[in-house]
């Protein structure tokens, strides 16, 4: 077989059998986490297509094994290897400590406009976990990738620049509610129509494509209106107006379902059913809701008669009661859709629920384009460099998502039970073996040898 490239035509990947794929070994652990992965990679791919399928990798280099071979963190040459490959993955990268260089993830990120970080939280089953019911757990998060407070626009405190633009808020915008001007740092937090649509439109094309429930949009609209609320608004934008056959929202669910419950129902009525405080709003409140309820009703041909609990469920909530509710009642989540702070939070959250971000898979992906990077969730641990003793699971697991989104779906799912199968049979390495009643420590080639064994 020879190399190629994957491409990309008419908003499709088109993977070739032997399809060239970057790859950055990564800092500190990076070279024991990916001697290890690529070597479950392959035997995926061997045992699932018998030869017919084969990955060709192509060592890229960014970070501190960067540095040291070219004096640069993030060599041209990588970044033109991504783009040009489409598909590749990464073990966890050293960014330099110091003022003037941005994290290396996060330049990469916006380098090629991965607009969706695509981070899936699943239990394995006989992993540590520190709650009572992490088998509930079975979400994926669509975290906004470029913009909020990671978009980096930012002053320090005393500058000259802060100074200015405090000056114009203050001057020109009348803003009074700096408490302390003098000495205030400064940053601006942007959240686009563009930037959300086309997240939101990707967590429900996910949903369909994978037949999930619900999609949910986090926010902290109640607070920041004119961005997360902003945020809000646009994703149920999306939904009702691009996806509106293969979805439904929490509000029309409850005014199609109590339709059908009684089909003799008034407007005035449906309306003090789902908002129960219809009778203390103005005149002008109660409008808009019968007139929220008359809008609901005209999809009925489409989604009375129970046809909307076939539907995906388009609901909203706010961040901090998601932060507890995940903990709570997890099962009420599905694809959750939300901005790049709360998703960062969110994400390892719901990563420890399951086992730790150890184990914890990401991918950086632009639908649009078909580029995607695969990565490590975890740092670098120097400390561990060279000592073949940690969990090589956050690099596995984002491998088979990468042979997922490859469509090899038969490589991706040896991987998943092979893992499972491996971790239940109690044969993990030092992080869960030291938290396991009766486990057997491995080190990271030896854990990587098991899931092989376990194909």
């Amino acid at each position: 077989m020879k190399p190629e490239k994957i491409a990309f035509k008419d908003g499709k990947l088109n993977i070739p059998d032997n399809p060239i794929v970057p790859f950055i070994r990564g800092d500190g652990t990076g070279g024991d986490i990916w001697a290890a992965s690529v070597r479950v990679f392959d035997a995926a791919v061997e045992k699932a297509y018998g030869g017919k399928k084969k990955i060709e990798w192509k060592e890229v280099f960014a970070g501190e094994t960067s540095f040291n071979k070219t004096g640069e963190w993030l060599p041209d040459a990588t970044v033109d290897a991504f783009k040009d490959y489409l598909v590749g993955i990464k073990g966890p990268l050293t960014t330099p400590i110091g003022g003037g260089i941005r994290s290396l993830n996060v330049a990469l990120r916006q380098m090629l406009d991965l607009y969706v970080c695509l981070r899936p939280v699943k239990y394995v089953s006989g992993v540590p976990s520190p709650v009572k019911h992490p088998e509930d757990v079975d979400m994926v998060i669509f975290r906004e990738n470029t913009e909020d407070i990671y978009a980096g626009i930012e002053w320090a405190e005393g500058s000259a620049e802060v100074k200015k633009v405090i000056k114009f808020l203050q001057d020109e915008m009348g803003v009074k509610k700096i408490r302390f001007p003098e000495t205030s740092g400064i940053g601006i937090k942007p959240i686009s129509k563009e930037g959300t649509k086309r997240l939101v439109r990707a967590a429900i094309e996910y949903a369909i494509k994978e037949k999930r429930k619900s999609v949910t949009l986090v926010h902290k609209g109640n607070i920041m209106k004119f961005t997360e609320g902003a945020f809000k608004s646009w994703g149920y934008e999306v939904a009702t107006t691009e996806f509106r056959n293969e979805t439904v929202t929490e509000r029309e669910s409850w005014i199609i379902g109590n339709k059908d419950a009684n089909p003799n129902l008034s407007v005035e009525d449906n309306a003090k059913m789902i908002d129960p405080g219809y009778v203390m709003m103005t005149e002008k409140q109660q409008k808009e809701k019968c007139a929220e309820v008359e809008e609901s009703l005209k999809i009925m041909p489409t989604h009375g008669n129970g046809q909307w609990k076939k539907k995906i469920m388009i609901k909203d909530s706010i961040a901090d009661i998601t932060l507890q509710q995940v903990l709570t009642r997890a099962k009420e989540f599905d694809v959750i859709a939300t901005m790049n702070l709360i998703g960062d939070f969110l994400s390892d959250a719901l990563a420890a629920q399951v086992g730790g971000i150890g184990i914890a898979p990401g991918a950086n992906i632009n639908y649009m384009t078909g580029h995607a990077i695969f990565e490590a969730t975890h740092g670098t641990a120097p400390k561990y460099a060279n000592l073949d003793q940690v969990n090589p699971g956050s690099v596995i697991i984002s491998g088979a998502m990468m042979l997922k989104y490859m469509d090899w779906n038969e490589a991706h799912d040896l991987i998943w039970t092979a893992l499972e199968k491996t971790i239940s049979q109690k044969k993990v390495t030092y992080d869960f073996h030291r938290l396991m009643e009766g486990a057997t420590k491995l080190k990271t080639s030896e854990f990587a040898t098991e899931i092989i064994n376990n194909m």
